[in-house]
């Protein structure tokens, strides 16, 4: 995953828990989630628009 070790990831995720704090994480993912699904779905109707 981008030469990134075990160790590094640990840090950043205690980084990220540091910075939006415990409470806002399920918030963040969901936005996150939310957010890709929204560019996929931007990115079908795009396809089908120069297909057409």
């Amino acid at each position: 995953m981008m030469g990134l070790g075990m160790g590094e990831l640990i840090v950043i995720l205690l980084i990220v828990v540091l910075f939006f704090g415990g409470k806002k994480l399920p918030q963040l993912g969901s936005s996150l989630g939310e957010s890709i699904k929204n560019f996929k779905k931007g990115m079908k109707e795009d396809d089908t628009d120069k297909k057409s």
